[in-house]
C-alpha cells in the first residue's frame, strides 16, 4: 500500500477549484492525510498584513464548503506562496515534503499546446506524484469518502521503474475501492511482422509485451482484483486516451522519465497530450524528491 500522509492543493480561489478541491479532501479523508492549500500571487501582491488576513479567510471560506462538524478534515492548513505557480507549487510541496499534489486543469488546449499549462509546468519538476483533473472529466469523488466511485483503474506501462510507481498507485488505489486494474502497453513503432510469418520459436514484440505484462502483476492481486490486460500498437497516448474511452475508465496512472517529459521518452510529449485530452483524472507518478528549499510561510492553520 501506497503511504500519503500530506497532500497539496494549488487553489486560485476560483470556483472551478472549488470543484477540483473535492478531490483533494475525498484523497485526505480516505487516508487521514494532511491537507495543503497553497495560493501563489505575485511576490508584490500584498500591500500590508490587512491583505494576507483577508486571504486567510478566504481559505477557511474554501474549505468549509467541503467539510462540516460531522465530517471535516482532521488537519487542514493554507499557505500563501508569493512566486509563479509553475515554480512555488513545486517548492511548496518540496518543502512541505508533501507525498500527492492534486491540481485542477482549466483545460486550455490550444493555450497549452503553445505555451504549456501551469497542471504541465508541475507534473514536469514535482518532487512527488500529481493528480491532475479537469471540469469535464468522469468524476469519482463527492463530497465524502464513502461517495468515492472509483470502478475502474488504468495504467499505462512501458516497463521503466517509472511505470512501476505508477503500478503501485494504481493498485493501491484499486485495493482500496476494490476498482478493476486495466493494464496497457503501447508499443511506439509499427506492428511487428504477423504471427502466422514469424519464424518457429520467435517471439513477436506483442507476445513479448504480452508476457511482461503477466509478470507485472502480483500474484495476489487476482485475489482482490479483476485484472485486465492489454497490448496495442500506435502512437501511446493515443491508444491511452482510446482504451479510457472504450472501457469508461475512472482514473490514468502514468509513470514518466527523468526531471521532466522528453520527446524521446515513450510518456513525455505523450505524457502532456494525456494531460490534455483525458476523459478523466491523471495521475502522473513521480518519486518522491524532497530537497532543501528555504521555508514558505504558513498563514493559516486550523483544524474545522
Amino acid at each position: 500500500m501506497i503511504q500519503i500522509k500530506r497532500i497539496l492543493y494549488p487553489t486560485d480561489l476560483s470556483p472551478q477549484s472549488d470543484a477540483g478541491l473535492r478531490y483533494a479532501v475525498t484523497l485526505a479523508r480516505t487516508y487521514d492525510a494532511q491537507l495543503l492549500l497553497c495560493h501563489c500571487v505575485a511576490p508584490t501582491f500584498f500591500v500590508d498584513e490587512a491583505d494576507r488576513e483577508r486571504y486567510r479567510e478566504k481559505f477557511e471560506a474554501a474549505i468549509s464548503l467541503y467539510t462540516n462538524q460531522d465530517d471535516a478534515i482532521p488537519r487542514c492548513e493554507g499557505i500563501i506562496v508569493e512566486e509563479d505557480p509553475a515554480t512555488g507549487i513545486p517548492k511548496t510541496a518540496a518543502t512541505q515534503r508533501v507525498d500527492l499534489i492534486v491540481m485542477r486543469s482549466r483545460r486550455r488546449p490550444l493555450a497549452a499546446a503553445l505555451l504549456g499549462s501551469t497542471a504541465e509546468a508541475v507534473c514536469r519538476t514535482a518532487p512527488c506524484p500529481v493528480l491532475v483533473t479537469h471540469p469535464d472529466e468522469v468524476e469519482w469523488t463527492g463530497l465524502s469518502s464513502d461517495e468515492v466511485k472509483i470502478k475502474r483503474v488504468l495504467v499505462a506501462t512501458d516497463f521503466s521503474n517509472d511505470s512501476e510507481l505508477a503500478l503501485q498507485y494504481g493498485l493501491s488505489l484499486a485495493q482500496e475501492h476494490q476498482a478493476e486494474l486495466h493494464l496497457l502497453h503501447a508499443l511506439p513503432v509499427a506492428l511487428s511482422p504477423a504471427l502466422a510469418t514469424m519464424p518457429a520459436g520467435v517471439e513477436s514484440d506483442f507476445q513479448r509485451a504480452a508476457r511482461q505484462l503477466n509478470l507485472t502483476v502480483p500474484n495476489e492481486t487476482h485475489l482482490w482484483c479483476k485484472v485486465f490486460q492489454s497490448v496495442r500498437a500506435g502512437q501511446p497516448y493515443r491508444e491511452i486516451l482510446t482504451y479510457a474511452e472504450e472501457h469508461n475508465i475512472d482514473l490514468i496512472c502514468l509513470g514518466v522519465h527523468g526531471a521532466g517529459f522528453t520527446m524521446r521518452a515513450l510518456f513525455g510529449s505523450n505524457a502532456d497530450r494525456v494531460l490534455r485530452q483525458s476523459p478523466c483524472p491523471v495521475l502522473i507518478a513521480r518519486p518522491l524528491r524532497p530537497t532543501a528549499i528555504d521555508p514558505i510561510g504558513v498563514i493559516n492553520g486550523h483544524t474545522p
